[in-house]
This record gives structure tokens, C-alpha cells and sequence, in this order.
């Protein structure tokens, strides 16, 4: 997968918190990049547990001045919003295949745990790593999904153990939301329910975060989002 400044915080960042990334920081006039490239996908494709996406240095340079990059290929494993390895320089395959396989540690009881998924195993991981980011959003899913409104609260005290990521904003919404999920989908009321929200979310603070739930819900594809988005900081400003 390639990866832009744009992309890197959910492809990269967030994702690293259900898997090992490695990001492979390249540019198209770089021989060894050329090298290792293939090396890195052959060996990886062939690995459980890891991912590679690639960063072309030239085109985004954000990411390149982030890792503080001097020299190309380099390479850096992500994991939990880490950089936990890395290494410069085209390494032949045998060097790869060491350096992947060290990435990949036999898992936990916890990582055992959390691949289980149901609700038990999911509270029993928390008990071990109360504040584990994908056992609280795999939980926080569930009980969501449940849809009550205590296992709604509980929920969003779950989330609020761990950093924001888009996921945790989205599942968060849902949560506050509950039974106002109703009409989110197409061709439904959503826009009759953001035009009645607008018109109080500048002095109305439990509108403004319905509004901007509703948002989250149905988001960024959904061509409403960018139009209402624009009409509440006109609304605000």
C-alpha cells in the first residue's frame, strides 16, 4: 500500500494498533530502493502479523522530515503508534527475513484473548491491560452494537481510557447517539435532523454534539458531511 501525509495517521498510526506496520520510505530515483523493494514485499507477504506500506520520501515530505530521514531505503516497523525497529540500506533477503521475523513475537495471553472477541474473553484481557487499545475498542464495539444504554455508557468510559483515533471518535458517536442512530442511512430523515440541529447548535452545546455525532456517523464519503460541516462554522462564526 502506499501511503501519503494525508494517509499516514489512519494507514500507519491507527492501524498499528491492531498490527505491526513497517514503512518502507523510498523515492523512484533511489537504486537500493529498487533493491530492497521487492525483498521487503516478497518477505513480508509471506509473514503473519506484519504489513508494509510504502512512503515515497520526494512526494511527502512530512512524513520523510517525521522519521528525520537522511538517508533512503529505510525502513521503520510501527507498532501501538511506535516505532519499535528499523534499519537503513538495502539488506539482502536472509537479513529481511531475520529482521521480520523479530517483529512478530508469540502472542500473549492478552493477544490470545482479544483474537477470542467475545465479551468475556474481551473483559478478561481488560482485566490484565485495563487501558489495551484494541481490547477496549473491540469491547466498546460490542457494546455499542448491544445497543442498551448502560453498555452505551460503559462503552464510552472504555474509550475514554485510551488516546483518540478515528475509530474510537466514531464508536464514541455511536454511543452517544444510540436509538438517535435511527435515520442515519440514505434516503432517510438525517437531513431533516442536522437542519433541526442547526438551527440551536450556537447556543445549544448538546445539539452542537449531536450535529457533529450525526457527522461522524454517517462520514467523510457521505457528500452531506462537507456541506453541513461548512454550514455550522457558519452557524458558529
Amino acid at each position: 500500500m502506499d501511503v501519503t501525509d494525508a494517509t499516514f495517521e489512519s494507514e500507519v498510526l491507527e492501524r498499528s494498533q491492531q498490527i505491526t506496520v513497517v514503512v518502507d520510505l523510498w523515492a523512484s530515483w533511489c537504486g537500493p530502493c529498487k533493491t530492497l523493494g521487492p525483498i521487503l514485499e516478497k518477505v513480508i507477504g509471506e509473514s503473519e502479523g506484519v504489513e508494509l506500506v510504502k512512503v515515497d520520501v520526494d512526494a511527502n515530505p512530512r512524513t520523510s522530515t517525521t522519521f528525520q530521514v537522511q538517508s533512503i531505503p529505510a525502513v521503520f516497523a510501527i507498532r501501538d503508534r511506535k516505532v519499535v525497529d528499523s534499519f537503513v540500506g538495502a539488506l539482502p533477503e536472509p537479513s529481511v527475513r531475520q529482521w521480520v521475523a523479530s517483529l512478530t513475537p508469540p502472542p500473549t495471553e492478552v493477544d490470545l484473548l482479544i483474537v477470542a472477541g467475545d465479551e468475556a474473553s474481551l473483559r478478561r484481557a481488560l482485566e490484565l491491560e485495563p487501558a489495551n487499545d484494541r481490547a477496549v475498542q473491540a469491547l466498546a464495539a460490542l457494546l455499542v452494537g448491544n445497543g442498551s444504554e448502560a453498555e452505551r455508557q460503559e462503552a464510552l468510559a472504555l474509550l475514554a481510557r485510551v488516546p483518540e483515533t478515528g475509530e474510537t471518535r466514531h464508536l464514541a458517536a455511536q454511543a452517544r447517539l444510540g436509538s438517535g442512530l435511527a435515520g442515519t442511512g440514505a434516503g432517510d430523515d438525517v437531513d431533516a435532523k442536522l437542519d433541526a440541529l442547526l438551527e440551536t447548535v450556537r447556543d445549544d452545546e448538546g445539539a452542537r454534539r449531536e450535529f457533529l455525532d450525526l457527522l461522524e456517523v454517517l462520514g467523510p464519503e457521505d457528500p452531506r458531511t462537507a456541506a453541513y460541516r461548512k454550514a455550522l462554522t457558519a452557524r458558529l462564526f
